[in-house]
C-alpha cells in the first residue's frame, strides 16, 4: 500500500516540473510583444475583427489644464476664487489677482495706469504673477487683463491671444456711475461707425436708461438701431441726424437714482471714399498778359466738406492766390449729388506762371490729387518782324 502512495507522489510531482518549463517556454504573448527591440510589436489576429497591432500609437498631448493661463482672486489667506468674465468688489476693499505664467504682464484701465498714489502694485512670483489694488474706488471700475509672456533671452512679449481678461465692478453705494471730471463731453456721431455713450456703471444690478435733455424724453433702446452694454455703455450702431443733441444716462438702484455726464453728440457725414478731383485749363496755352482760370472738381455724397489746396508756379516767387469756391447739388443718373468746386484765378499771366498747376481735394477719408500743365508765350514770340 505504500508502495503505491510514493508512486502517485512521484508523479504528481513530476507533472508540477513539466507545467513550470511550458510556463518558461512559451511566455505570454503580450508579454513578449512588450520585450521586443525598437518599438517593434507582434501581430495578432483575432477572430472576426481582422488584423491588429499592440504597439501603441503616440499623440501629441493637449496644453495640460496646469499650464494654461487663468485668474484667480485672493479671498483671505489660503482661499482662492476662479474668476469669470466679471468681478463685483465693494469700494473701499482690497483686491488681489493671481495670474498663473513667469513673466506675466498686467493692463489695466487708463485712470489707474496714471495714478501716482500707490494703491497699484504688481509683483512677479516663482509661478504666477500678483495684482493687488488697495482702497478701490468706484473709478477703478474696467477691464484688468493679465497677458503671458514669451520669452527668448531677454527679449519678452506679450502673448495677446493667451491673455485672460476679467471686467471689475466697483460698486459703491453713492456712486452708480464711474465718476467723471467732465460736464460735458463731445462725442462725434460718424455715419459710418458705431457711437459709443461710455456711460459706465458700477454696478452690473444697476437699471439704466438714455434721455435726451432737449426735448426731454426718453430715448427708445430697442437693441438693433441702440443697444446697451453694461460693460460699455449705450451703442449707436448706425448714426443717423436724427441722433444728434444733448443726451444723457440714468441709473437707479434700490432708493439711489443718479445721471451721467451729459454727452453732446454731432453729426458727422463720413464719406465713403476719398474725393477723386478733376482739374481743367480755361487754356491750356496762355500769352503773356491775359488771363487764366485753372478749375478743381470733386462731385460725391452730400453734406460732405471737401477741402481744397493748391501747388502752382507762382509760389516759388510768392504770387499770391486767388480762389473762388463754390457747393452745388447736381443731378447724377438720377441721385442728388454735391459738387464743390474751386477755381484758381491767375491774373495777368508772366513767363512764371507756366508750369504744373496741382490741385489736392481731402475729405474725413483721405485726399487725391489732379495736375495740370499750361505753356505761357512770351510777348516775343507774338510780334511779327517788320518789314524793312
Amino acid at each position: 500500500m505504500k508502495w503505491r502512495v510514493v508512486l502517485f507522489a512521484f508523479l504528481v510531482s513530476l507533472l508540477i516540473i513539466q507545467f513550470g518549463m511550458c510556463q518558461k517556454i512559451e511566455p505570454d504573448p503580450k508579454t513578449k510583444a512588450e520585450k521586443r527591440p525598437n518599438g517593434k510589436s507582434k501581430t495578432v489576429k483575432r477572430p472576426g475583427k481582422g488584423t491588429s497591432s499592440k504597439s501603441k500609437v503616440k499623440t501629441t498631448p493637449e496644453t495640460p489644464k496646469e499650464d494654461q493661463t487663468y485668474l484667480t482672486q485672493v479671498i483671505n489667506k489660503g482661499k482662492f476664487q476662479k474668476v469669470g468674465d466679471t468681478l463685483t468688489v465693494q469700494a473701499g476693499d482690497v483686491l488681489e489677482l493671481r495670474c498663473k505664467g513667469n513673466p506675466v504682464q498686467w493692463a489695466v484701465p487708463a485712470y489707474l495706469e496714471e495714478d501716482d498714489e500707490g494703491r497699484l502694485r504688481t509683483v512677479q512670483h516663482e509661478r504666477y504673477g500678483t495684482l493687488t489694488l488697495a482702497n478701490a474706488t468706484a473709478a477703478d471700475t474696467g477691464e484688468y487683463t493679465c497677458y503671458p509672456m514669451y520669452c527668448e533671452d531677454k527679449d519678452c512679449r506679450k502673448q495677446y491671444d493667451k491673455g485672460v481678461k476679467v471686467f471689475i465692478f466697483f460698486s459703491d453705494p453713492q456712486e452708480l456711475f464711474v465718476p467723471s471730471s467732465d460736464y460735458y463731453e463731445v462725442i462725434q456721431l460718424r455715419t459710418n461707425w458705431p457711437t459709443v455713450l461710455p456711460c459706465q456703471v458700477t454696478s452690473p444690478l444697476a437699471k439704466v436708461t438714455l434721455h435726451r435733455e432737449f426735448p426731454p424724453m426718453e430715448v427708445k433702446v430697442d437693441g438693433r438701431e441702440i443697444s446697451f452694454d453694461v460693460k460699455k455703455g449705450f451703442t449707436i450702431h448706425r448714426p443717423k441726424q436724427y441722433h444728434a443733441g444733448s443726451l444723457y444716462c440714468v441709473a437707479s438702484l434700490g432708493n439711489l437714482r443718479q445721471s451721467s455726464t451729459k454727452y453732446m453728440l454731432i453729426y458727422v457725414n463720413y464719406p465713403a471714399a476719398p474725393p477723386f478731383p478733376a482739374v481743367q485749363t480755361s487754356s491750356d496755352t496762355v500769352a503773356v498778359g491775359q488771363n487764366l482760370q485753372v478749375t478743381c472738381t470733386v462731385v460725391g455724397e452730400q453734406d460732405v466738406v471737401v477741402d481744397f489746396t493748391w501747388e502752382y508756379p507762382g509760389q516759388q516767387i510768392g504770387r499770391p492766390m486767388y480762389t473762388q469756391d463754390s457747393v452745388q447739388t447736381v443731378q447724377v443718373d438720377g441721385q442728388n449729388r454735391q459738387r464743390s468746386q474751386t477755381v484758381l484765378l491767375v491774373d495777368e499771366v508772366r513767363e512764371v506762371d507756366q508750369g504744373t498747376y496741382t490741385c489736392t481735394a481731402q475729405n474725413l477719408q483721405g485726399s487725391g490729387s489732379a495736375s495740370t500743365s499750361v505753356k505761357v508765350q512770351s510777348a516775343r514770340t507774338n510780334t511779327k518782324p517788320k518789314k524793312p
